[in-house]
């Protein structure tokens, strides 16, 4: 199975958990699984070092990273700057009425700009449709 990290704000996480499921749904359907590394880790402010270690081993571990940019988060970069790094695909998702991040944006491959969670796993579906 072909797996996409998710980078995603921490503080934002609770708010685009719908966005979060129906992702997860929509890539599961094309054997894909979505991993979401604020979901699986819980780290202390010391733990700096450890957390962005086991990051990299997790993005390292993936084909693809989908950079969720509803919300400004440095972290979400980092992740995004280390996959490029790394030879891996980047998408960058965000809500329209979001600030546009011209870094991210212009570093990654795909864009998919939407209104809410039916536009954004309609868009993602062609692009998976256009791989298969």
């Amino acid at each position: 199975m072909q797996r996409a990290y998710l980078a995603i704000s921490f503080s934002h996480r609770p708010v685009l958990e719908p966005v979060v499921i129906a992702l997860r749904a929509l890539l599961n359907g094309y054997g894909i699984e979505l991993f979401v590394f604020t979901d699986q880790y819980l780290f202390t402010a010391e733990q700096e070092k450890h957390m962005m270690q086991q990051a990299f081993k997790e993005i390292d571990l993936s084909e693809l990273l989908i950079a969720e940019c509803s919300v400004k988060a440095i972290g979400v970069g980092i992740e995004a700057g280390y996959a490029l790094g790394r030879g891996k695909q980047v998408w960058y998702i965000r809500q329209q009425n979001s600030p546009h991040s011209t870094t991210l944006s212009g570093a990654a491959h795909k864009h998919f700009i939407y209104r809410d969670v039916e536009d954004i796993i309609s868009q993602i579906r062609k692009e998976l449709h256009t791989r298969v």
